[in-house]
């Protein structure tokens, strides 16, 4: 019975020290200790494995306990390294296979604590988690069904688990996290203002900080990093300018605009929630300009014989005003139109 409890004691506490040591040197040695397995084999008996493969195909189904019995040793040599066979290399085998689960079940952590790095390209980086950034993925996954989300914030966990949608945990004004979300390799940067915080002089703050993080970034690295910020008050979006924010979406007053025209024009507010959200009805689309359109009057017969309504070259809507008006060569024409039309057009324009 003693001589039984120290073997285990001694088995147990080899494993231990097995189990510490590194993930590659585990490796190593396993395959090391099964393709020599599979040459002594071949030595033992070579008239039974007549190949080295076949000893190999042997040693395989013994450590993994298959057994298919359709090779056996014959000889007593033969037979006892089977013996090892069956310990030290099941032993070794199940330690990679614990090691491999072990491996997985850190990536996922990893993974949900927001502490691995994306290396993709052509994805969207969402700065700040809140009710108005996860309407936002949901209508970039309604008009992009295969598009990658990069969402940064500083909660433990990944409040969103969903697939293509990669979630890195810090604080987006250090270099070091928009580097981990490849932000010089994304389409565009959407920053959204903070609901945890109530003073809106600290809120644009905070965010005119993160933007001008990743200009300075944009301007060292020589690359263009499209950016798209919720701003609170109106009145800061002058400091926003000097950034080089390309985009600003006011956050409380476009609610008070909306609201306001509602009163004014009842149910106009349905045809801006329409336009702005992909899931339903016709939206609003980019097109850029093409080769056989001259003045805004082409474009616009072209646009609506297919069915599309032309509204503005970036902001200006006037345009139906000036038709006669060459169309820039770096306009960005804005439609109103399905997206079954939309996709015709572009692929004829």
């Amino acid at each position: 019975m003693k001589i039984r409890m120290f073997i285990m004691l001694f088995i147990f506490d080899i494993m231990k020290t097995v189990v510490k040591v590194k993930n590659l040197t585990i490796i190593l040695v396993t395959i090391l200790f099964i393709t020599s397995s599979s040459f002594i084999v071949y030595w033992i008996e070579p008239e039974t494995f007549q190949t080295p493969f076949l000893a190999f195909w042997y040693v395989m189904t013994t450590i993994t306990t298959t057994g298919y019995g359709d090779y056996v040793p014959e000889t007593i040599l033969g037979k006892m390294y089977a013996l090892i066979l069956y310990i030290f290399g099941i032993l070794l085998l199940g330690i990679v296979i614990g090691k491999m689960v072990e491996a997985v079940s850190l990536y996922r952590r990893l993974k949900e604590e927001g502490r691995l790095s994306y290396k993709g390209t052509g994805h969207y980086v969402i700065i700040g988690w809140t009710h108005k950034s996860q309407r936002t993925i949901n209508e970039l996954f309604l008009a992009k069904e295969h598009a990658t989300i990069v969402l940064i914030d500083t909660l433990e966990k990944t409040p969103l688990e969903r697939d293509r949608v990669v979630y890195i945990q810090g604080d987006a004004t250090e270099r070091e996290m928009l580097h981990k979300a490849n932000i010089l390799q994304c389409d565009a940067v959407l920053v959204f203002a903070p609901d945890t915080i109530d003073d809106p002089v600290s809120i644009d703050g905070r965010s005119l900080l993160i933007a001008s993080t990743i200009e300075r970034l944009a301007t060292e690295k020589s690359r263009e990093i499209y950016t798209i910020v919720e701003i609170v008050r109106e009145k800061h979006t002058s400091n926003f300018k000097h950034a080089k924010v390309d985009e600003f979406v006011l956050s409380n007053e476009a609610f008070s605009d909306l609201m306001a025209k509602s009163a004014l024009h009842k149910g106009s507010t349905k045809i801006f929630m329409q336009l702005l959200s992909r899931e339903h009805g016709d939206n609003v689309w980019e097109l850029k300009k093409s080769s056989k359109w001259s003045t805004y009057r082409d474009a616009y017969t072209d646009l609506q014989n297919r069915g599309a309504n032309l509204i503005s070259n970036r902001k200006d809507f006037g345009i139906i005003r000036r038709l006669d008006e060459k169309v820039p060569d770096d306009a960005k024409l804005y439609v109103i139109c399905d997206e079954e039309t939309y996709e015709k057009i572009c692929a004829e324009i």
